[in-house]
C-alpha cells in the first residue's frame, strides 16, 4: 500500500502507513474492519487537495507526485463514488456537488486524524483529573503517603490517589495484571513484563518503650533477653536477623507476628517487647509514641527500594509524572 499523505492542516506532506494504522485502531462493532483493506486512504488526500487547488498539475506539485500518478488516483476517485467529482471547465476543474458533500465530511475526520496521530497525549498534573493506584505495604504508606498526598494537594488537586496492598510477594503478579500503576517494593523480584528501578538503599532500626524496657544502651545480651514482635507477610516466626542470631550462637524468642506494621507501636507500649523496623518507621513512631530507637546490635542487610511498573506503562506521560513524584520523594526520604 501506498503511503498516506497528510498535510499539517494545510495539507502539507507527512507519511504514515493508513493500514496498519486502522488495524490498531479499535473498532466500532457496527464496522467492519475488512472494508478498510479495500480502499487506498491516500485517495482521500488526493480528493481534499484537488478541491483546494483545482488543478491535477497544482495537486500533483503539491503532493510531490506526478501529474499521471494523480489523474490515477482521480480516476479511481471516480469509480469509488460512482461520481465524476471534478469536471474540467474555464475555471479549472470544478468539483461536483458529490465533491463538495465529501470534503466536507472527510475534512474534520482527517483533521482528527492527524491530531491523534501528531500530537503527543500530554500530561497537566495542575489541571487534569486522574486516580493513580500505587501498589505498596502499609509501613511505605506510613512513610511516604503523608508527605505525597500533601503535596499533590497543592500542585495537582485533581489527583486522586489510591493505595493497593501489595507485600513483596505481591508486587510482580499486581503489576503483571496492571491492577496498579506503579509499585513502590523493597523486593528484588523480576519479570520480563515489567520494569524496576532501584532507588535507594536503607536500613533497620530496633524500637521498644522505656516504660516497658529500661535499657539504655541496648547490646545484644539486652536484645536476646526480651521478648520481640515481628513482621511477617507469610507468618513465619523467624526473619533474616533470627539467621544472623544464630550464626553467633544467640536467639530471640518472638512473641507476636503479624503481617501489620501498623500495630506495632501501641504494643510496644503497652508490652515489653522490642521490634525491629525500617528506618522510616523510627521518626515518626518516636515522635507520636515516645518510643526509643537504637541499631541493630546484630548485622542486617539493608533493603532496597525500588519502583516497579508495566512495561506497557513505560511511555505514558502521567505514569512518568507519578513515577518522578515517588522517585523524589523516596530519594529526599531515605537520605
Amino acid at each position: 500500500m501506498v503511503p498516506l499523505y497528510f498535510h499539517n492542516f494545510n495539507w502539507e506532506i507527512t507519511i504514515l502507513m493508513p493500514v496498519q494504522l486502522i488495524k490498531s485502531i479499535k473498532i466500532m462493532q457496527s464496522i467492519n474492519e475488512n472494508d478498510f483493506s479495500k480502499i487506498d486512504l491516500n485517495l482521500v488526500i488526493v480528493l481534499l487537495v484537488m478541491f483546494e487547488v483545482r488543478s491535477v498539475t497544482l495537486a500533483a506539485n503539491r503532493l510531490y507526485l506526478g501529474q499521471p500518478a494523480v489523474s490515477a488516483a482521480l480516476k479511481r476517485l471516480r469509480a469509488m463514488f460512482g461520481d465524476a467529482l471534478f469536471v474540467r471547465t474555464s475555471q479549472g476543474m470544478t468539483p461536483t456537488p458529490r465533491a463538495e458533500q465529501l470534503v466536507k465530511q472527510f475534512t474534520p475526520l482527517v483533521q482528527d486524524l492527524h491530531r491523534v496521530i501528531f500530537t503527543p497525549k500530554a500530561f497537566d498534573a495542575q489541571h487534569d483529573s486522574r486516580t493513580f493506584r500505587i501498589g505498596m505495604s502499609d509501613w511505605l504508606e506510613q512513610w511516604l503517603m503523608p508527605e505525597l498526598v500533601s503535596e499533590l494537594a497543592l500542585t495537582a488537586p485533581k489527583i486522586d490517589i489510591k493505595v493497593v496492598a501489595a507485600d513483596p510477594w505481591q508486587a510482580i503478579p499486581l503489576m503483571e495484571q496492571q491492577q496498579a500503576d506503579v509499585v513502590v517494593s523493597v523486593g528484588d523480584e523480576a519479570s520480563r513484563d515489567l520494569t524496576r528501578e532501584k532507588i535507594a538503599r536503607a536500613g533497620f532500626r530496633t524500637l521498644w518503650s522505656a516504660q516497658q524496657i529500661a535499657v539504655e544502651k541496648l547490646t545484644l545480651e539486652e536484645f536476646v533477653s526480651h521478648d520481640h514482635a515481628l513482621v511477617s507477610y507469610r507468618g513465619a516466626s523467624e526473619s533474616v536477623l533470627d539467621r544472623e542470631l544464630q550464626q553467633q550462637g544467640k536467639a530471640r524468642h518472638v512473641r507476636y507476628v503479624t503481617p501489620h506494621f501498623s500495630s506495632l507501636p501501641l504494643l510496644l507500649k503497652q508490652l515489653p517487647l522490642f521490634a525491629t523496623v525500617p528506618q522510616g518507621l523510627v521518626d515518626p513512631w518516636r515522635e507520636h509514641y515516645d518510643l526509643q530507637a537504637a541499631p541493630v546490635p546484630v548485622k542486617m542487610p539493608d533493603y532496597e527500594l525500588s519502583l516497579l511498573w508495566h512495561n506497557a506503562q513505560h511511555d505514558d506521560p502521567a505514569n512518568r509524572w507519578l513515577r518522578d513524584r515517588l522517585r523524589g520523594l523516596l530519594l529526599t526520604k531515605a537520605r
